[in-house]
């Protein structure tokens, strides 16, 4: 990958990371509710998947994904309900004292992965990465050697700000209404990227009869 295409590489990726979505939702709820300690495992959760996904993206995976529209119709209706059910919870236990405490540090990561990994965002953000700018005539790896660490400290640098942004958040929640109405927004969020996958998730069917 020549200087110049990692110019931009870098560009897309700050801009695909840096747009809010369910993750950034996610991490300002853990900020808010966890502190930043134990929300930062959320951060590491989206690590995860991003390095998976960077993988199977070099392998070719999502590409085979993409061309199954049946197969990417169904993840996106699961993700679409995954998230509106996040967000209906969210707005229901807004009113009560976050469960910190109840919440075990694998649930935290578990959590994160999840959302992460069933948004049909990343395998769209990671196929383009991939289709725009991996060259075919040079070896895959040599060039992974240069996009997986960009693209994960990037990665790390935007989700732990979104989750220092809920940290801030809480501390500035000092009144019980505003802390609650803050949980009911993220939980809206959450609800509306559900509402908005799903909606785009009708499959086309012009030139299937």
């Amino acid at each position: 990958m020549s200087f110049d295409a990692w110019i931009i590489f870098t560009l897309f990726w700050i801009a695909f990371v840096t747009t809010p979505g369910p993750n950034a939702v996610n991490c300002i709820s853990n900020g808010m509710n966890l502190g930043f300690g134990k929300a930062m495992l959320g951060v590491l959760g989206i690590l995860t998947q991003a390095s998976a996904f960077l993988v199977l993206s070099a392998l070719g995976v999502t590409a085979l994904i993409v061309a199954s529209p049946t197969g990417f119709f169904i993840a996106k209706l699961v993700g679409a309900a995954f998230l509106i059910f996040q967000g209906v919870r969210g707005w229901r236990t807004a009113a009560k004292p976050p469960p910190a405490a109840e919440r075990p540090a694998r649930h935290v990561y578990l959590h994160a992965l999840a959302v992460a990994t069933i948004n049909p965002k990343s395998v769209a953000g990671y196929l383009a990465a991939f289709s725009q700018f991996v060259q075919p005539d040079v070896p895959i790896w040599s060039q992974m050697a240069v996009i997986m660490p960009t693209a994960l400290a990037l990665t790390t640098l935007s989700y732990t700000g979104f989750t220092l942004l809920g940290v801030g958040m809480g501390r500035a929640a000092l009144a019980a209404v505003f802390n609650v109405w803050i949980r009911r927004l993220l939980a809206i969020c959450f609800i509306v990227y559900g509402v908005l996958l799903g909606a785009s998730s009708t499959p086309n069917l012009e030139g299937t009869s």
